[in-house]
């Protein structure tokens, strides 16, 4: 049986630095094309077919006019049938209408909390895909929040937002910043609210989280919103949960110079990840990607609420998720580490019933219910194993 080594350390906080400028190729034209007509005297080199700048094969390439060929992203996941999760009710409802994006809700169907009774913590979720692939609707994203509604139990908040290279960042975090103000919206209408929030969810027991790219969201959502609690009230932020988190910067740690056998993820992989989700000519220490690295704002100062690091440990981007808890400890925050023995990046949704993710959910479980019996942001010292 492998082990999960969870250990509870006291740690520092993060700031911010997106701003809301005006939102990355919110046109229906192809990434980096521009809107005004450029006039020019064509050479044969001008009418040459377009470049592949990039390639993940049969799933998205980028050609060097900035266009996008989209292709099939089901063959990049196991082709085993998933099992029914039951006892979960779940909608999609639109929480930003002019870029068309919507949030999927879930939450137990028995027994349905009502006005007045028990509510339930707010858990909201970020899908993984490297900023280029995923979706909410994907299965095994589907099926990840179906089993946490359940198991929890919680309200699961699954959203969905823009990918690059189409839409190049910080639009994402645009996204994720406009779906916790939708959420804002939503607590301060009490009964005017979306019904099964209204019934159902306990805005004061919010915690944000996400997998691979999703939990590197879910980081900048988190510390926009910590830097700012006035812009996020009535919703109470308790926690927040990165799971294989994506992180990365232009030196190399010695997981991506010397990776483990049998990575999920490569490092060539999220290099052009980067490539094609970062603004074009940013480096690998952009502060989206490099949260501590040379062009990122201090987080000391951001009053941080308590993380729970999942970190798995054949994974690529395991020094950088280790090192992003190492740095939030010397900075006085309240973290958690889970580091899951021999398993890889994305094993939570890949594997969505394997041992490890059964263990995720109890581990999970565990830190939101702890987490919401108190207002503290800080842990007490201790290590144990998890069978």
């Amino acid at each position: 049986m492998r082990a999960c080594r969870l250990i509870d350390i006291t740690f520092v906080s993060t700031l911010l630095y997106i701003s809301d400028a005006p939102l990355i190729q919110e046109s229906r034209q192809p990434a980096g094309r521009p809107t005004a007509p450029i006039h020019y005297t064509m050479s044969d080199e001008d009418t040459a077919a377009p470049l592949v700048m990039e390639d993940l094969p049969g799933v998205l390439k980028l050609l060097s006019d900035g266009s996008v060929v989209r292709g099939d992203e089901a063959v990049l996941w196991p082709k085993d049938p998933l099992p029914d999760v039951p006892g979960v009710q779940w909608k999609d409802a639109l929480y930003h209408a002019p870029r068309g994006l919507s949030v999927r809700v879930y939450r137990p169907s028995s027994p349905v909390k009502t006005a007045g009774g028990p509510k339930l913590p707010v858990l909201v979720y970020f899908h993984g895909g490297g900023y280029c692939l995923g979706s909410f609707a994907q299965p095994h994203f589907h099926t990840y929040c179906l089993r946490a509604a359940a198991e929890l139990p919680a309200v699961v908040l699954s959203v969905q937002y823009r990918l690059a290279p189409e839409h190049r960042l910080p639009a994402a975090i645009q996204d994720g910043a406009a779906f916790l103000s939708w959420l804002r919206d939503q607590a301060e209408l009490g009964v005017g609210a979306d019904l099964w929030l209204a019934e159902s969810a306990d805005f004061g027991r919010t915690f944000i989280s996400g997998a691979s790219a999703g939990a590197n969201l879910a980081h900048h959502v988190t510390v926009q919103a910590a830097s700012a609690q006035e812009d996020v009230h009535p919703v109470r932020l308790a926690g927040y949960v990165l799971i294989s988190a994506f992180f990365g910067g232009a030196e190399r740690t010695e997981t991506e110079a010397d990776p483990p056998a049998d990575v999920s993820l490569t490092v060539e992989g999220s290099d052009m990840f980067w490539r094609m989700s970062l603004p074009v000519g940013a480096s690998r220490d952009h502060p989206v990607t490099n949260p501590f690295g040379p062009e990122s704002p201090s987080l000391a100062s951001v009053d941080l609420p308590p993380v729970l690091v999942v970190a798995p440990e054949s994974d690529v981007l395991r020094d950088r998720v280790m090192g992003y808890a190492a740095t939030l400890r010397e900075m006085g925050k309240a973290v958690e580490v889970a580091e899951f023995a021999g398993e890889q990046h994305g094993f939570s949704v890949l594997r969505p019933f394997g041992e490890a993710a059964n263990e995720l959910m109890r581990v999970l479980k565990r830190f939101v219910y702890t987490s919401t019996l108190s207002n503290s942001t800080s842990h007490s010292h201790c290590a144990l194993m998890c069978w």
